[in-house]
């Protein structure tokens, strides 16, 4: 296949106006961030409160809004993907006190606050840690910089992060004792629905790369952790069964799939496929797999050079235009541009208009209920609780409804120390969203993402070489244990990573044609032999079960 692309000028890509404020369906599990989020929360403030220094609470809020990562991880990959978070947030929270102790001007601060903001959006990037990603750090770590400090009580409010650290780990893994492998049998159910989907509708290119990228995802959640239990190996086949269904659509029942879904919901046992007469090969290429392990992360950092530029750039650009107008908390504008930092400009445009208006309509909110909120510090505190609980419920919906929740949240905080006026507040917050909203995506089209193109090419290079590794095992008359799979996983992973690469190619706003074609047959071709590596390996199974 060739890599040559006809020479075609730049071309620009107009941004969506229609759609941006949909509504989506709520998360299957909405309300677990939503509660493990009050729970982590609660303790440590309503204990501040009880000792009269809700002051503090800032610190503790560090650690505590932990506990809304990695939900989606089974839970021992979860225990150290939060211990990595926790840390994470304490190394941020670290540099923000030290800096704040050391001095007082503004404009360091920002450019502190924007680096620590690019450093944090790389990060989150590379690692895959999910959401909300690094716009909760970069909340905590921009706000610190501009809370009064001395080098002396910056050990002590450090203790105090990891004290709400250590808890928020507690909150996030308490589930698994009574639901061991609910994130494993969730991204399996949506393996198995999204393959339904897409047997129902065989000609849809969207439908078949949606349940190619869940069934993806299944595999990701099953092999993030080396220890395989007989529930984990159920569910390993029952993805193999959504993988068939991908193969061989006429010849699945999308019934049968959901059925197994459902059954997938409560704490049951697992369903067993009765028409897979045997999935040896299918299991010890899941071993294989176990052995290869994840890219380097310098690897992973190097294509995310233009997004941390665009962070840096735009969130110390928004700070300095907050400070030249005079607001008094230009963090607020930092922490806006930081926030729309998406995959390429068309999704950062989304996410800019998405926080507007969110914001606009929480300041709203914010000044209907500060009357109420001022008549105690409980008062105060139940209102933030009542706030987080409806951020994490409302956001996966659309990230604008959430704000609704967050900013009046946000605002609220500000007054753990002390009441402030409630136009001054507002006030700020406008200026500071608009400022960071429209600095932020300017920096997003200054800085063009030349990379998404070269990303291109790679994944297309990618998925040719595990397609003729594929096609090279299924020409052998008999392949080793577990070789067949093992090519064929690696093959599913590299058409998903395509998909993925094209899709954020497709929304930068400035760049040279895209190979649209050849990701197309690319695709196509990874498929055809996807499908064949499936009839090989059910081939296999027969004779297995006849011999």
């Amino acid at each position: 296949m060739s890599s040559a692309t006809s020479p075609m000028p730049p071309r620009v890509q107009r941004l969506p106006l229609t759609g941006v404020l949909r509504l989506g369906r709520p998360s299957d599990i909405w309300f677990k961030p939503a509660l493990s989020a009050v729970v982590a929360v609660a303790l440590p403030n309503l204990t501040l409160l009880a000792l009269g220094r809700l002051d503090l609470a800032m610190y503790t809020m560090a650690g505590s809004l932990c506990a809304l990562y990695a939900h989606n991880r089974p839970y021992a990959a979860r225990a150290r993907a939060l211990a990595w978070v926790v840390l994470g947030m304490l190394g941020g929270l670290a540099v923000a006190l030290v800096t704040a102790s050391l001095t007082s001007d503004a404009v360091v601060l920002v450019t502190v606050g924007a680096l620590l903001a690019a450093v944090q959006k790389v990060l989150c990037d590379a690692t895959r840690i999910g959401p909300p990603g690094h716009v909760v750090l970069a909340f905590i770590s921009s706000a610190s910089l501009f809370a009064p400090q001395t080098l002396g009580q910056v050990p002590g409010h450090l203790a105090l992060g990891a004290a709400a650290g250590a808890w928020a780990w507690i909150v996030g893994m308490a589930p698994g004792l009574v639901r061991p492998h609910g994130p494993e049998r969730r991204a399996t159910a949506r393996a198995l629905n999204a393959a339904a989907v897409y047997v129902e509708t065989p000609r849809n290119a969207r439908a078949r790369a949606a349940a190619a990228a869940a069934v993806h995802g299944a595999w990701q959640s099953l092999l993030s952790t080396g220890a395989r239990s007989a529930p984990r190996r159920a569910l390993e086949r029952l993805v193999v069964r959504a993988e068939v269904a991908l193969a061989a659509p006429a010849d699945t029942e999308p019934g049968r799939l959901r059925g197994w879904a459902r059954e997938l919901r409560g704490t049951g046992p697992v369903p067993r496929p009765d028409d897979l007469a045997d999935t040896a090969d299918e299991l010890l290429g899941v071993e294989a797999a176990l052995a290869f392990g994840e890219r380097p992360l310098l690897r992973r950092l190097s294509p995310l050079a233009p997004i941390a530029l665009r962070t840096a750039l735009g969130c110390a650009l928004a700070g300095y235009v907050s400070l030249a107008l005079g607001v008094g908390r230009p963090y607020w504008a930092l922490v806006t541009a930081a926030s729309l930092y998406q995959a390429n400009v068309t999704l950062t445009w989304s996410r800019g208009v998405q926080r507007v208006v969110g914001n606009l309509v929480g300041v709203l909110v914010f000044a209907a209920v500060a009357p109420l909120a001022h008549l105690s510090q409980t008062v105060l505190v139940l209102c933030c609780l009542a706030f987080n609980f409806g951020a994490e419920a409302l956001i996966g919906r659309n990230y604008w409804l959430g704000s609704i929740c967050v900013t009046p949240m946000a605002l609220l905080i500000t007054e753990f120390a002390r009441v402030q006026q409630p136009g001054e507040l507002i006030t700020d917050r406008v200026v500071d969203t608009v400022v960071g909203a429209l600095v932020g995506f300017v920096a997003a089209i200054a800085v063009t993402n030349r990379r998404a193109g070269d990303r291109i090419e790679r994944a297309l290079s990618a998925v040719e070489r595990a397609r003729d590794h594929a096609d090279a095992t299924l020409a052998e008359e008999r392949p080793g244990p577990g070789a067949l799979e093992s090519a064929r996983r690696g093959l599913a992973a590299a058409v998903v990573d395509l998909r993925a690469a094209a899709d954020a190619a497709a929304g930068e706003w400035w760049q040279r044609a895209l190979p649209e074609e050849r990701v197309m047959r690319a695709e196509q071709a990874g498929h055809r032999t996807l499908a064949a590596t499936v009839r090989r390996q059910g081939l296999h199974s027969v004779e297995g079960a006849q011999a």
